[in-house]
């Protein structure tokens, strides 16, 4: 059984602002490269969406209903319910994710 993917929309942002940034300081086709790539990780989250890690840093603070996956340096964090799979964060993982996720997701 397969789980639809979908994106929220800061996690589409997210991917567009990936996309701009190695288009902008590498090439336009190493930054398709990289879609591509990413989007063959959410096809395999389709197939297994329980695959995924819990974030260390949420799970810190006891908390398991998000999930993550790595497609170096990025990290795709998601969540599984009511079987759908939703993408809430792909970020570079070099950044300082406590913040970024007390901001992306447990302030909303």
């Amino acid at each position: 059984m397969s789980f639809p993917v979908l994106l929220t929309d800061a996690a589409a942002r997210d991917l567009s602002d990936i996309y701009d940034y190695i288009a902008l300081h590498d090439a336009p086709g190493k930054a398709t490269r990289v879609l591509d790539r990413i989007e063959k990780a959410f096809a395999g989250l389709s197939q297994s969406p329980q695959r995924g890690a819990y974030p260390r840093e949420l799970l810190a603070l006891g908390i398991r209903e998000y999930r993550e996956i790595f497609f170096k340096p990025y990290r795709i964090i998601y969540r599984v319910k009511n079987k759908k799979v939703y993408v809430l964060v792909i970020v570079d993982g070099r950044r300082d994710m406590q913040q970024l996720l007390q901001r992306r997701l447990l302030s909303a």
